[in-house]
């Protein structure tokens, strides 16, 4: 089995769930066949992003990499792109 090198870290606090992140801990049930070995998901309580005025929830994490306004579509997008920049 190929060693998960994508994290996922879903914020599921109140503002981020409320503006739009509600879907987001769904994520796995949307992921193709050729990253669900890939990717690991969490969720987090709070990954502070909302106290930076200047970026708008919900957030998202990927490999420490800050996805705001996130939303399946866009995570998946960016789990694209990282997928098939691998050196493996």
């Amino acid at each position: 089995m190929e060693k998960k090198n994508i994290q996922v870290k879903i914020c599921t606090g109140t503002l981020c769930h409320v503006l739009g992140g509600a879907e987001l801990p769904s994520l796995e049930q949307h992921l193709p066949d050729h990253l669900k070995n890939l990717v690991e998901i969490k969720g987090s309580p709070c990954i502070y992003h909302c106290k930076n005025t200047d970026m708008k929830p919900p957030f998202v994490e990927i490999n420490g990499e800050v996805i705001e306004q996130a939303s399946i579509t866009r995570i998946l997008e960016h789990l694209e792109k990282l997928s098939t920049n691998d050196p493996k």
